[in-house]
């Protein structure tokens, strides 16, 4: 009997991945028997069996039949189908991440067309257009392509379940790409069974909650999945396609760095402490020197070349007779004791820094450090040059090119550390620099033109205003602690380590002006003419985002200012946010203020000759910002990408893109190719109809506006509501995330972090924050302009990747709600006329999106342009909305004063479950 099976209605192409979900759940079947009983196998069998019943037929009986099935549960049995289900959801994903390498192999393989989003594509069409060399060359110098990793509390799983799901799917894939003889073939299976028992015996939930310290770890996890071995051999793939295309020899520098918020974003988490960072960058640059070292060893086990055959060149017969090593056996191997050499100077670099690295001791103890990066490059080109010199290609182009470019890429500090912080802490932190040095005794009650003034003054005056740190209050003590902690990190790792600050909630030119000066207490702001770090103002809020361009105009047209940014090659980078303005003024609007914002900011920064580089705030989900990266990338305004664009990835999106390699390397090659297409193609659309596209754009956005803001802020009773009817208070007990789930104690919509906010709502399959606004702009829009509106928004629809963009990614939000468990949710609200009044407005909003939506698209289904997506959809849903139904039973018990342990880590379990059903649900 096998307990989970994929559905019986699934195209050929995909047979591979039902026969590897139901091995999946056949073992997990089989698991779940021999570790909980044959009574508990039968019971979640027949629940299984009822779900996927009722989700096929969708008959009220059906659908009773199933939660009368639920309701019935104790608590232990209870535990027993929530974790069932949530694993097989987990391997379920597993097997559909292996489907889509199978699938992208089975195309390379049989020589297909490239797809979207492959460099492959983007070349073609690049070399179609007839871009010249030097054009290339130019966009490769200025280019710079930086996923920027964040930890937000959406990410669920342990690192304990996320390693034994990477050895399930390595275990997987071998049956796939291996010809297994049978008793190979049982064995693998046998390996797959002990690694679903692990997982069934292993805690899903943390007992205890994460520290910074904890999420800095996790994040550099992916590094070693990914992106230490990925990268270069996305850079290789890159030169060679460059190559194959260009007469001139393409010179690529190191224009794709991932970094990092994890360590060093401090606005509303207290627990990011000077310490913290400095521990962060330790920490990067320790992994970093266990990569180098690690693959220098390799290669001295492997380059065993003679001098008796091969002809060195003479830089590396010095480097070879520089070598410690005096071995007799190794006197003819030059590349061998040139490599030992190399190792003993990473060892002593390492070091140097304060490592402590598990590796092979150095053969000289004693050897010199590298001072930068660019000497250990270095002393890598001449053994590449070397090998070159001689006919050895091949090993100049293998393992030890990609150890160059990791250098290149990653120096000694492996990632960029963003710094971040809330402009009210700056503003706080320098009224108390200015009042105990004297200045000023009143800075925060001047006005914006009178800060201006005395902050230039104060700036360009350049004396020193910091006294004893202790004489601040604890929130400016741990402000000019963490400059501290900067500049030091500067002067040990290079300023490579550290090279960014963000400015959140900036609303004022002051906000700049402030960092500035507080930059300028550590000597990271030196002068006029040296500035160590970038100052990056983030603009959220809706009213942010219409302010941005005229506060970047008037920062521009300050000639100190300007003076500043001439040092960091007149280039201004701008974050922002997209899942505050989308909390503040729903989905459409939000998106529509990011776009003018865009066109805004090109505006201004061409006047003012200076290179505008956009840091996008997207969160994993369409209600903060996500969706597929390709388009979203080619859906931005002309002239705001221009070869320089940073992106955050959040949360559980994270593990989803990056911790399988191959699926990681295609993100990573997705970005680069879309970053391309974006600057040299101008793919924008139809831009002669580009103003009447505005023009109904604006009156969409004024019209979803109102209606967002009348229902979450203006509505009696919502934040009950919303407090009631999803498990916002449960998902902030559990041990997700170290930041804090609201920016202070209060029940204020206002005040409560943007994730959670989105979190909630799509477990409990609303999804709110991904459509709501839509349906009455839209309804709205025809009632004024009738049938040709209608034609015009099917138009936009057509031919502008913005629009298009923003009606694909909320059909697939669509496609995961669900009206009749939101109603069940809904239930948990006690007062009726609320209830009713509440989730009747929510209902109605949603029937007239699905509607308006299928008729500006012609579709007449949900992700009817997304088929392998709705397989998925169709394939999971029925093992998501048992864990919803029983997450109401098990919250209205807990609510009622249930105490039982039992109860609320089913609670937790069920939010684990449901989410990673969903995938990108937080």
């Amino acid at each position: 009997m096998n307990l989970f099976s994929a559905p019986a209605d699934i195209s050929s192409k995909d047979l591979p991945f039902r026969e590897d979900v139901r091995l999946l759940g056949r073992i997990l079947g089989d698991t779940l028997r021999e570790q909980e009983g044959e009574a508990t196998f039968q019971l979640v069998e027949n629940v299984r069996r009822s779900a996927v019943r009722f989700r096929k037929t969708q008959d009220e009986r059906d659908g009773e039949q199933l939660e009368q099935m639920l309701d019935a549960l104790s608590p232990s049995e209870t535990l027993a189908v929530v974790r069932a289900f949530s694993y097989f959801s987990q391997l379920t994903n597993i097997a559909e991440d292996l489907h889509h390498n199978r699938r992208h192999r089975a195309h390379l393989k049989a020589g297909s067309s490239p797809k979207n989003g492959s460099l492959m594509l983007a070349l073609d069409r690049i070399e179609e257009k007839q871009v010249s060399p030097e054009a290339m060359q130019a966009f490769l110098d200025s280019a710079l392509i930086s996923p920027v990793l964040t930890a937000h509390p959406t990410e669920v799983q342990r690192k304990s379940i996320l390693d034994c799901h990477l050895i399930i799917s390595s275990l997987l894939s071998n049956r796939d790409r291996i010809e297994m003889t049978p008793d190979e073939l049982a064995e693998n299976e046998n390996a797959l069974r002990r690694f679903v028992l692990i997982l069934w015996q292993t805690r899903m939930l943390r007992t205890a909650k994460l520290t910074v310290r904890d999420e800095i770890r996790n994040g550099l996890e992916f590094y070693r999945y990914t992106f230490l071995t990925e990268i270069p051999k996305l850079y290789a793939n890159l030169e060679k396609q460059l190559e194959a295309r260009f007469d001139k020899d393409i010179k690529i520098p190191a224009l794709l760095k991932v970094g990092s918020w994890i360590g060093g974003d401090r606005d509303g988490n207290p627990f990011v402490t000077h310490d913290v960072m400095q521990y962060a960058v330790q920490q990067h640059s320790e992994l970093a020197f266990e990569h180098y070292l690690n693959e220098t060893h390799i290669l001295g086990t492997r380059l065993s070349l003679t001098d008796r055959l091969v002809d060195v060149s003479d830089e590396l017969r010095a480097m070879s007779d520089a070598s410690p090593d005096n071995a007799v056996s190794r006197t003819d191997e030059p590349y061998r004791r040139a490599l030992i050499m190399i190792y003993s100077r990473l060892s002593a670099t390492a070091g140097k820094l304060g490592h402590e690295i598990s590796h092979l001791p150095p053969v000289d103890k004693a050897a010199a450090p590298y001072a930068t990066p660019a000497q250990f490059i270095a002393d890598l080109d001449v053994l590449i040059e070397s090998l070159n010199r001689h006919g050895a290609i091949y090993l100049a182009r293998g393992r030890l090119a990609n150890l160059r470019r990791s250098a290149e890429i990653f120096g000694f500090h492996l990632a960029p550390l963003d710094m971040r912080q809330h402009s009210a802490i700056h503003e706080q932190t320098v009224s108390e620099l200015l009042a105990h040095s004297g200045v000023m005794a009143n800075y925060s009650e001047l006005d914006e033109a009178a800060r201006r003034e005395i902050l230039l003054t104060t700036l360009q005056a350049a004396k020193p205003l910091m006294g004893k740190i202790d004489q601040y209050s604890d929130i400016a003590q741990s402000e000019l602690r963490i400059m501290q902690a900067a500049a030091d990190i500067h002067q040990r790792f290079g300023r490579a380590a550290l090279p960014n600050h963000i400015i959140s909630k900036a609303d004022a030119v002051s906000d700049m002006l402030e960092l500035a000066l507080m930059l300028q207490q550590v000597n990271l702001l030196e002068g006029r003419d040296a500035l160590h770090i970038n100052i990056i103002p983030l603009f959220e809020t809706i009213e942010d985002l219409r302010s941005c361009g005229p506060i970047m105009d008037e920062l521009f047209a300050i000639p100190y200012y300007r003076q500043l940014l001439a040092c960091r090659g007149n280039t201004q980078e701008v974050m922002l946010g997209y899942s505050d303005s989308n909390k503040d003024g729903g989905y459409i609007t939000a998106n529509w203020e990011l776009y003018k914002a865009e066109l805004e900011l090109v505006k201004v920064f061409a006047k003012y000759g200076v290179e505008l580089r956009l840091f996008h705030g997207r969160g994993g989900t369409v209600g903060r910002g996500g969706g597929p990266s390709y388009e979203a990338i080619l859906a931005q305004p002309p002239g705001s990408v221009n070869g320089q664009i940073r992106i955050t990835e959040q949360g559980e999106v994270i593990s989803s893109k990056y911790s399988n390699p191959e699926i990681g390397q295609r993100n990573l090659e997705t970005l680069v190719a879309a970053t391309m297409e974006a600057t040299l193609l101008h793919h924008h659309g139809a831009d002669s109809a580009m103003p009447e596209f505005h023009r109904i754009m604006e009156a969409l956005s004024l019209d979803a506006f109102a209606a967002y803001r009348k229902l979450v802020y203006e509505t009696p009773g919502f934040t009950e509501y919303f407090f009631t009817a999803t498990p916002i208070r449960e998902i902030a007990e559990l041990n997700i995330g170290s930041r804090p789930s609201a920016r202070r104690a209060s029940d204020r919509i206002e005040d409560l972090r943007a994730i959670p906010w989105v979190f909630s709502w799509g477990l409990n399959r609303t999804l709110l924050p991904g459509w709501l606004g839509f349906g009455s702009a839209v309804k709205q829009f025809i009632a004024r302009e009738g049938d040709d509106g209608l034609a015009q928004l099917q138009t936009m629809y057509r031919e502008w990747p913005f629009f298009r963009g923003l009606m694909s990614n909320m059909d697939m939000v669509l496609s995961k709600t669900d009206m009749g468990i939101a109603s069940r949710y809904a239930a948990l609200v006690e007062d009726v006329e609320m209830r009713e009044r509440i989730f009747g407005a929510i209902h109605s909003e949603w029937q007239d999106t699905v509607e308006l939506l299928f008729s500006v698209t012609r579709n007449d289904a949900l992700l009817q342009e997304n088929p392998s997506f709705a397989r998925s959809l169709l394939s999971r849903t029925p093992y998501i909305d048992p864990l919803n139904h029983l997450q109401v039973a098990l919250l209205e018990h807990h609510r009622a004063g249930n105490t039982d342990e039992l109860v609320k880590r089913a609670i937790h379990l069920t939010i684990n479950g449901i989410a990673t059903g969903l995938r990108n649900s937080g």
